[in-house]
């Protein structure tokens, strides 16, 4: 639909648009409705405090763009996952809809270009590829295999064989990734943040411009690559003003979690900020070791002219008010920060509690104990969670869960993609879209007898050269001893590239001629078989094999341990994460692990004030997942094994900086377990337990 019949649509569904905006606060309303004129919309800032409502006004500010006449297709909504790109296009389309009748026959047309940076990043890039001589075949590697790639170049420059260690694979292609989304030196990034490889500079250097000449000459580029060459781009003034043009409208969710070449980014597309949105929470920026900034929050309303309107959401609709005083009283410390405080509606007696235990035996008793008790109380255990810092935290809770049968599910573990029968196919799919992409291939042929890593070189040496993959792979020679896997490998290369039966059914024929081999080499073949077909059920979502495998590079499936981490798939399990990985989900009970100096802050970051600083933001997003029960967990002493030539010893600890004593009342302090003032301090109620079992078992 074009943009004048939208207009015209736009004219009759206006009154439907009043009546829903009435469910927004005020502040939402204003966000939502920021330049109702369309194109002149100067750049707004909506800084949303956790539990704001944040996707439901985005939603309706998108909503209101198009019922003024804005075309669906000139709006670029950028995400940071696929799925939060699918969810705002759904909320879009409900609030569209209910305008008016006519909306509902348009609704699926809302958003074509919604999705997370690295995604509209390589649409864009295949669209423009011929502007700039690039074959917009290309596949993108991810992470595992930009490292592998990494690896193969460092092997090639001989840095393998100094006599001095030099940095591993996975340390290069970090430093390698600091630099281009930092947008800061080598220098600065080895000084700062890798100071035992600064004598490798030189060396290093070498290393990244041999690692994007092979990535150009195999015709791949990496996560980073679709951000740096999409900055490029728009570093052409043509092409700038173009791409702006085309999208009249930006709207960024999360802008607190971008870097600095994502800011490049969006200054290029609107270098005078109309038409842009940003929306984000300063408080909750907490991903420096990915290279998001929170200086491009902070810094967002003075870097257009004139500077940029802030509207900001301080309602909250999830925690109880005890909860929100607590977590302002936190976050009110900062050093610097847009000045919010939180309030709710939600009424209720009960303040946030911070409980000190002995050590993180008696932490492990006494969370299992609240845990049990709060889903006797009506409080399933799905909504009960337990945070913690480091993912090693939570290991003396893991046995005692265990030990007390309660199921659980830890956040983490193997990806999806990264389990190696998964890759292995996908390695055939991406050789089949590249025969360049000498990564892919490596993997592929070495699946095959007799193919070792000298044969796989020359055979992928003349796939590189071939202008007709099929007729290369059909000239090579067999290899001694893998015959009959050959001819199967060369027959199914040969019917997907010249008579392909189209996409899903390319993967299922790749699934059938890798099952032999997955039976060779696995021993759990038949589980690692259902994970084939559930890669197949996910192909059947994707228009082309091109679609499937950029978006499940960029945006892949969740871990295949999640589902196997719920014991025999139990009724009930409750929640184990990092707060990191909490960030953006909420519970009625959230218990904090370790809410001590050396935890909490990490004794790993705290060389600077920029990193003190997201350490206390890091407990703030821990303590605003709770809706109405929130415990945080002081133990006093740790039990340190092997430290040196002190060995074994108990460390002795403090209570977070970040709740200091003049905080403190708004919470409500107490220990566990209530001992007797000449107990033992090493007695817990746990012991006294499982003594009073043991001396009961004597009589049975």
């Amino acid at each position: 639909m074009s943009a004048a019949s939208f207009a015209r649509a736009a004219t009759a569904a206006t009154p439907g648009l009043d009546t829903l905006l009435e469910r927004l606060n005020p502040e939402q309303r204003a966000a939502a409705r920021h330049g109702e004129s369309g194109a002149d919309a100067g750049p707004l800032l909506i800084i949303a405090g956790a539990g704001s409502g944040k996707t439901n006004t985005l939603a309706h500010r998108v909503g209101c763009l198009i019922a003024g006449g804005v075309d669906p297709h000139g709006i670029l909504l950028l995400t940071f996952s696929r799925r939060a790109a699918l969810q705002m296009t759904q909320r879009v389309e409900g609030i569209v809809a209910k305008l008016d009748e006519r909306w509902a026959r348009i609704a699926h047309t809302v958003l074509p270009w919604a999705g997370t940076f690295h995604g509209i990043g390589a649409r864009l890039l295949r669209e423009y590829a011929q502007r700039y001589a690039m074959d917009p075949a290309f596949t993108i590697l991810d992470r595992e295999d930009a490292a592998d790639l990494m690896n193969l170049v460092r092997a090639d420059l001989k840095l393998s064989e100094r006599e001095q260690r030099f940095p591993l694979k996975a340390t290069c292609l970090a430093i390698y990734s600091a630099v281009v989304n930092r947008q800061v030196t080598l220098e600065r990034v080895l000084a700062e943040d890798f100071p035992w490889c600064v004598a490798w500079q030189a060396e290093l250097r070498a290393l990244f411009a041999a690692y994007v000449h092979a990535k150009q000459r195999q015709g791949v580029l990496d996560y980073d690559d679709l951000l740096l060459y999409w900055a490029h781009l728009l570093a052409e003034p043509a092409l700038a003003t173009e791409m702006g043009h085309r999208f009249s409208h930006v709207l960024v969710d999360e802008y607190q979690d971008t870097n600095a070449l994502q800011a490049t980014i969006l200054r290029g597309l609107k270098p005078d900020g109309r038409g842009l949105t940003a929306v984000g929470d300063d408080a909750q920026a907490i991903y420096a070791f990915r290279g998001a900034t929170v200086r491009n929050i902070l810094d967002f309303p003075t870097q257009f002219t004139p500077p940029a309107r802030v509207v900001t959401l301080t309602r909250n609709y999830r925690s109880t008010q005890p909860i929100l005083a607590a977590t302002n009283a936190v976050i009110g410390l900062a050093s610097e920060r847009f000045t919010k405080d939180l309030w709710s509606e939600r009424g209720s007696q009960e303040r946030p509690r911070i409980v000190t235990v002995a050590d993180d035996g008696d932490q492990a008793h006494y969370v299992a104990e609240q845990v049990l008790a709060r889903r006797e109380a009506a409080v399933a255990l799905k909504a009960q969670a337990v945070l913690f810092r480091a993912s090693s935290h939570s290991a003396m809770l893991e046995l005692e869960l265990v030990r007390r049968n309660i199921p659980y599910l830890k956040f983490g573990g193997l990806k999806f993609l990264e389990a190696a029968h998964v890759k292995d196919v996908l390695a055939f799919l991406r050789l089949l879209e590249n025969p360049r992409d000498r990564i892919a291939g490596f993997r592929v042929l070495q699946l095959l007898p007799g193919v070792g890593p000298k044969t796989a070189n020359r055979m992928l040496d003349a796939l590189a050269v071939a202008t007709d993959a099929a007729a290369a792979v059909e000239a090579l020679s067999a290899p001694a001893g893998g015959a009959l896997e050959w001819a199967q490998f060369a027959a199914t290369f040969r019917l997907l590239a010249r008579q392909s039966p189209g996409w899903p059914a390319e993967l299922e024929l790749v699934s059938r001629w890798y099952e032999p081999l997955l039976r060779q080499r696995h021993d759990n073949a038949e589980v690692r078989e259902g994970d084939l077909r559930q890669l197949e059920a996910i192909a059947s979502g994707y228009a082309s094999r091109e679609r499937f495998l950029t978006e499940l590079t960029l945006d892949p499936p969740g871990a295949t341990s999640d589902d196997a981490g719920v014991p025999m798939k139990d009724e009930d399990y409750l929640i184990l994460s990092t707060i990191h990985s909490a960030k953006g989900q909420e519970w009625r009970a959230v218990y904090v692990l370790n809410a001590v100096d050396g935890c909490i802050p990490s004794d790993l970051a705290t060389g600077t004030t920029a990193e003190i600083e997201e350490e206390r933001r890091l407990l703030y997003v821990a303590m605003t997942r709770a809706k109405d029960h929130l415990t945080i967990i002081v133990p006093q002493r740790f039990y340190v094994h092997q430290q040196g030539r002190r060995g074994d010893r108990h460390v002795y600890a403090a209570r977070t900086r970040f709740i200091p004593d003049a905080i403190a009342d708004r919470f409500e302090l107490s220990g566990w377990p209530q001992v007797a003032p000449d107990a033992s301090p090493c007695t817990s109620q746990a012991a006294a337990i499982d003594l009073a079992a043991r001396m009961r078992g004597m009589w049975t």
